[in-house]
């Protein structure tokens, strides 16, 4: 088969498998999409007209359709011959014809959802229609935007908030946002925000935007319409047509069509859509979903939707600026209630609804003022949001105030409810408002109810609720006192290699402790108790297999010690320590020391000797107060060996968590330089060391400063040659005579063959060779060769040294071949350079030039992202310089030299001479470019001279010299200077550090400096691995201390820590004191006080010319009546009374305003014409009672049995549980309605006391009827004198929390008190 052959055939084949794949992708979509539209045609419906009459204006019918768009059946109707066309008989329902895909076109091919639906459809299956057709996640929160419908002007400060707010609100918390769904009004402001959203954000999820619009009003609805349904309809925004009509909103991604059979009539989604908006509400399974109305704008509509909002609970969130009805609620929000008026509502309004308030009528304008009025009663329901010149807070905030204020007024929900606002605020991660509006007085928390939130805290890395659920009484030892809590937690880790392993060895929760100490090793073998399982690890499995040390010391614990509880902060700290999560680290950190404080005069001298160190890690403080009071003791705590922290001390655990500000401190660099200066004193200054380097017997007369002890003659010479410090001198003259040798050997003496100079030269690099091994497997602190490997890597020096190694040995090898021996020599030459650079590690040591050191390698940093910058210019003018003077240059080098050499010289001021005619010589160049030492003539003419554009080469070279010498030159100087300011403040810090890692390099060098240092290395060699002698243990970094003297060490450093302690909270006394003096100095006591007289009076002054009474009368007008709304209090009238709707009927009462109530007051027109000249009984009603409250909108007797007062006697049978110590009451359960209420009866066969006699403020009261109640309290002695709890009789607690009606919880307050007991 040729190969042409086989390539058809493989094309072939993959075209088949591509087909094949295309065609399931499309069976399965459009099996998908059949599926859809048989659900739909089977549960969804829409409403058509099936009878035509005309309404005068055509052939149109009465439904708004025209002749056209009716069936046959319609126009010729059989059933309805001689009747009026109405809404309710004459619309029927009929399979829809319009759903599927919406496409908007235009930029980014919106697509969406539609469906057109009955205004009769259960809101349960369009909530399936949503969430299992349209896939849609079930949402956190629901918001629902309402408002004005038509176009209006929205500021643009104030828009961009609300598209802030609203975006933030729902892309954290998965929120569905419900609209009008059309492009006009708020709903084409909650569009651009979603539109904005998308084109901002790189994430894939969309915000669900529902529109829920009326299918009638819907411009161009046709392209919708299809029997089988659209995949996808074409939908074309047109704006500019639409007339009377509304389009839909492209941003939009899901649309419900509301039909109802009509056509061009708003409005018709209102009902559907509330109920859609409760049912979702009511669906999630752990209580309620929260919902929350955001009002923007808006008319008479939308007030009624914010009323009926706030009945049912719901909370709204009012935009102040917004336009139109939402000013008006927002200006009168803040008042009394009696301010409310219908006079001030009537000027609002013509203030803010301009010309369209001539076509309120006076009857309208008192029910608006009814509504205000009973919306601004429900305070804690109303969140108006203002934006003020100096308010920067968000819609976000608001809506979660508002969210959460209604909660706390709940009746019912309890404890559920504050859960799931606390679930919100987690998600949203808002730590302010949890704290001021959840973690209050009012709400009673306990340790195992906010475990889920601890939990969530934990695994979304919120660091601030963990502190904030710490401090308002989570437990970590209940929260984790099961290991499955912590084995989930680790669970939440990101997939890494340690999780894996850990996964592997889980084989139950119960074991997670162990199994992370285990792969953790011997840094955590303490912290959790010794297990009786034996783990047998191989080196494919971990790394970190314990060793025998470990073995051995886990038995001496099994022996030495009882067994240790498990900590759950040091669980918790080592999760975070795993995760490397610094501020959840440092917050276990702090639990695991309150743990170690509260045991502290209870536990075992263990936790004693480990309690300090904890503190000291916490508290740094505590260290200086240790070094002032007894200086060798801190030095001591600085090198002593932990056990808790796998045997590493406190100098270590410092250095590997880079924390610069510790070792800074005094008493560590005095630590640094006593081991620096080994054991002389650290008082003798350098010359007198270096001068009794080379004289030694000055080290008897006395010319350096004694030690602290006594030493002998040969003790004082080994001492001195065995410093640290005198190494590093000694190490330094050698390399001095090193560099003196390698220059004498390339400039002089570099034969053919080796000179001994020059293998006096190969031996000193051998030497140091030797030792750079040495210090890469020199490991006292037990690190393992890996991380010793990775930390000598990491040290800059030692780069270097690597460096200049390899290039002598390359250098070497091609200086020994002959074809090769010049080349070698250069690589030497370039390896001196190397060297020499490594001679600056010697100003490490020094206060003065080591910070220095470190900003020139800042500087270095900075320069070469500047020389990026500096190419761009050279090359560009350079190319273009070549390009004009010379034609055709072939010679690489002289290219090279011409574009990027003579552009970089003329910085410096080496200007070329072949740009200017007058400075031009024709004996510098060559003509044909046949002279290799010249470069190629600039073009020339006839005569022999330049034809370049002169003026053009100089133009060039001016703008050239002007970016280049003047801007990036200037640049440079300045971020040299920055880089030196930023560097300046650190470099203390930083050299200090650096300094640790010097000093203990040359303590552990040895003695003699290179080439010497050889016989050092061999000495070493032979005791190590001949030998087989244990290195030496030096105590100058590490000390493992007797217990005893541990014990002391440690408790000595608790009291340096408690001395710390009180004398920093006297500090912070103090300084309070002392800021109380200064304010007192500055401004006198008296002069304060005059001043907040001033002020106080000021503020009542005010207040009374407002109109507000002052206490004494509002003490006098105040009500005795409890019953009666607790907003209502300054007013006295009833409230539920005058409720628009009346109970169990379709009756509405006539809206009376809080002015009108009184009987004394002049009664309304309307009123008398509506209710009380109601043919045939006008004659009979005044002589009925009147109601006692006032009026309330509707006359008669109304759903009481009687006219008059109907009289109640619920009774509170109350027993005093001795075990519980609370009061209990017996309640009737109803199972219909799942609430609680007193029973009643009509004697009482026991002692009672009254609770209250009176007026009772009831939903069914009328203005001749009405409710008055004698509340009777039963006090039993045993609980059994009545019968216990059963079905439907319960006793409960007696509190607030009472699941029963505002009036009878009232009741019970009363009851309460009566007996001494709190509510």
């Amino acid at each position: 088969m040729s190969e042409a052959d086989l390539e058809s055939r493989l094309v072939h084949s993959l075209a088949v498998n591509t087909a094949i794949h295309s065609k399931h992708l499309s069976l399965s979509l459009s099996f998908q999409r059949l599926a859809l539209a048989s659900w739909i045609k089977e549960n969804i419906c829409k409403k058509e007209c099936c009878f035509f009459e005309k309404d005068g204006r055509g052939d149109v019918c009465k439904c708004g359709y025209a002749k056209t768009d009716h069936t046959d059946e319609a126009i010729k109707p059989e059933d309805f011959t001689g009747e009026s066309w109405n809404i309710h008989r004459h619309v029927r329902e009929a399979p829809t014809d319009a759903f599927g895909d919406i496409s908007f076109g235009g930029l980014g091919q919106k697509t969406g959802k539609y469906a057109r639906v009955s205004t009769d459809t259960s809101p349960e299956i369009l909530y399936q229609l949503l969430t299992e057709q349209w896939k849609l996640s079930p949402p956190n929160l629901l918001i629902s935007v309402t408002g004005g419908a038509k176009n209006f002007y929205l500021k643009s400060h104030l828009k961009n908030m609300f598209h802030r707010g609203l975006i933030k609100v729902a892309q954290t918390t998965g929120a569905w946002i419900i609209t009008g769904g059309t492009h006009t009004g708020v709903m084409k402001h909650v569009g651009q925000a979603v539109r904005d959203y998308a084109m901002s954000s790189s994430m894939q999820s969309k915000i669900v935007t529902i529109g829920v619009a009326t299918w009638g009003i819907i411009h161009n609805r046709k392209a919708l319409v299809h029997p089988e349904g659209c995949f996808p309809a074409h939908y074309l925004m047109d704006t500019g047509n639409q007339g009377q009509l509304s389009t839909l909103d492209s941003n939009h991604t899901h649309f419900l069509l509301v039909d109802d059979g009509t056509h061009g009539h708003y409005g018709v989604e209102i009902k559907l859509r509330s109920c859609l908006e409760m049912w979702i509400s009511r669906k999630w399974t752990g209580g309620t979903i929260p919902v929350v109305c955001v009002v923007l704008d808006g008319g008479p509509g939308t007030l009624n939707t914010i009323y009926n909002a706030m009945l049912h609970g719901t909370p709204c969130v009012i935009l102040e600026g917004s336009g139109r009805i939402a000013d008006v609620i927002a200006h009168v929000s803040g008042l009394p209630l009696i301010q409310v008026t219908i006079a001030l509502i009537q000027q609002l309004m013509k203030k803010f609804f301009g010309q369209e308030y001539e076509q309120f009528s006076d009857g309208k304008i008192i029910e608006w003022t009814k509504k205000i009025q009973d919306i601004i009663r429900m305070p804690h329901l109303l969140t108006v949001f203002r934006v003020s010149g100096d308010y920067h807070g968000d819609l976000d905030v608001a809506i979660l105030q508002a969210l959460l204020k209604a909660s706390r007024s709940s009746e019912f929900l309890g404890v559920e409810c504050w859960k799931r606002q606390l679930e919100l605020a987690i998600n949203w991660n808002r730590v302010d408002i949890a704290e001021t509006e959840i973690f209050t007085e009012e709400s009673q928390w306990k340790s195992s109810d906010l475990h889920w939130a601890m939990f969530s805290a934990l695994a979304g890395n919120k660091p601030q609720f963990v502190s904030l659920l710490l401090e308002n009484g989570v437990s970590l030892r209940d929260f984790l006192q099961k290991e499955e809590t912590l084995c989930e937690l680790y669970k939440q880790l990101p997939s890494c290699f340690f999780l894996r392993k850990l996964a592997k060895r889980i084989h139950s929760a119960r074991c997670s402790g162990r199994q992370v100490r285990h792969l953790l090793g011997k840094f955590t073998q303490p912290l959790y108790p010794p297990s009786t399982d034996q783990f047998n690890m191989s080196m494919d499995e971990t790394s970190l297999s314990p060793s025998k040390s470990q073995t051995s010391s886990q038995a001496q614990l099994r022996e030495d010690s009882p067994e240790t509880q498990r900590d759950p902060g040091t669980d918790l700290f080592l999760w975070a320590v795993v995760q490397n999560n610094k501020e959840l680290a440092e917050i276990a950190w702090e639990q695991v020391m309150k743990a170690l404080l509260e045991t502290s005069t209870t536990n075992s001298p263990v936790t004693m000797r480990n309690m300090p160190l904890a503190v000291y890690m916490c508290v740094p403080g505590v260290f200086t107060e240790c070094h002032s009071s007894d200086e060798s003791r801190a030095k001591k705590l600085l090198v002593r060996m932990s056990h808790l922290w796998g045997r590493t001390t406190c100098l270590r655990l410092a250095l590997e968590a880079d924390d610069k500000n510790f070792i800074a401190q005094s008493g560590v660099q005095a630590l640094l330089t006593q081991i620096w200066c080994g054991k002389l004193s650290v008082e003798n200054p350098v010359w007198r060391v270096l001068i009794c380097m080379v004289f030694f017997p000055l080290m008897y007369t006395g010319f350096l400063l004694k030690p602290m002890k006594p030493l002998g003659c040969w003790s004082r010479l080994m001492y001195l040659y065995t410093s640290p410090q005198v190494k590093f001198y000694w190490n330094i003259v050698f390399y001095f005579a090193f560099l003196f040798l390698f220059a004498v050997v390339l400039m002089i003496d570099f034969q053919s063959t080796p000179s001994a100079g020059e293998l006096l030269l190969y031996i000193w690099l051998l030497s140091v060779v030797c030792e750079e091994v040495r210090q890469l497997f020199h490991d006292p602190d037990g690190f393992g060769f890996r991380k010793k490997a990775k930390m000598y890597i990491n040290e800059f020096w030692n780069i270097l040294d690597v460096l200049s190694i390899i290039l002598f040995l390359i250098g070497l090898v091609f200086r020994l071949t002959t074809e090769l021996f010049y080349l070698g020599k250069i690589i030497l030459c370039i390896d001196f350079v190397v060297f020499c650079l490594r001679l600056m590690a010697i100003f490490t040591i020094s206060r003065t030039l080591g910070p220095k050191i470190i900003i020139v390698r800042k500087m270095m940093m900075d320069m070469f992202f500047f020389m990026f910058l500096l190419s761009i210019w050279v090359v560009a003018y350079g190319v273009a310089k070549q390009g004009i003077l010379i034609h055709n240059e072939n010679r690489l080098a002289w290219i090279i030299r011409g574009v990027v050499y003579e552009p970089y010289l003329i910085i410096f001021g080496q200007f070329p001479k072949n740009i200017d005619n007058t400075e031009f010589d024709m004996n510098s160049c060559s003509v044909n470019a046949t002279d290799p030492l010249k470069p190629k003539c600039p073009v020339l003419n006839e005569n022999q001279s330049p034809v370049f554009p002169e003026w053009l080469t100089i133009i060039m070279l001016c703008v050239y010299l002007l970016f280049a010498n003047i801007l990036l030159l200037n640049l440079l100087i300045a971020i040299f200077n920055f880089t030196f300011e930023e560097v300046q403040d650190n470099t203390d810090k930083i050299w200090k550090f650096q300094r640790y890692e010097l000093i203990k390099e040359y303590h552990s060098r040895p003695a003699a400096p290179p080439p010497f240092i050889i016989l050092s290395h061999i000495y070493l060699f032979i005791r190590s691995m001949v030998l087989r002698r244990p290195a030496k243990i030096y105590k100058e970094f590490k000390n493992e201390l007797n217990p005893t003297e541990d014990e002391e060490l440690l408790t000595w450093e608790s009291l340096m820590k408690d001395r710390y302690l009180v004398s920093a909270r006297q500090e912070q006394s103090q300084s309070t004191e002392r800021r109380i003096l200064d304010t007192l100095i500055h401004f006198p006591l008296s002069h304060q006080v005059s001043q907040s007289t001033k002020a106080l009076q000021w503020i009542m002054d005010s207040l009374k010319s407002q109109g507000l009474p002052s206490k004494d009368t509002q003490s006098r007008n105040e009500t005795p009546d409890s019953f009666r709304n607790t907003s209502e209090k300054g007013s006295g009238f009833h409230v539920k009374s005058r409720q628009f709707s009346y109970p169990n009927s379709k009756l509405t009462r006539f809206p009376v305003p809080e002015e009108k109530v009184p009987w004394e007051v002049l009664i309304i027109y309307l009123y008398i014409i509506k209710y009380y000249l109601c043919p045939p009984q006008s004659h009979q009603l005044p002589l009925l009672r009147k109601n006692p409250g006032g009026r309330t909108g509707i006359s008669g007797r109304g759903a009481l049995s009687r006219l008059g007062p109907n009289l109640n006697f619920p009774l509170i049978f109350s027993w005093r549980d001795s075990e519980k110590s609370v009061l209990e009451y017996l309640a009737v359960y109803d199972e219909s309605r799942g609430t609680l209420s007193l029973p009643g009866v009509s004697s009482s066969l026991c002692p009672f006391n009254v609770v209250y006699t009176g007026y009772v403020d009831d939903y069914r009261n009328t203005d001749n009827a009405w409710v008055e109640m004698t509340v009777l309290n039963i006090h039993l002695n045993r609980k059994s004198q009545v019968l216990s709890s059963n079905g439907a009789l319960q006793w409960q607690e007696v509190s607030s929390r009472a699941r029963l009606s505002s009036n009878q919880r009232e009741s019970l307050r009363l009851a309460a008190a009566l007996h001494n007991r709190k509510f």
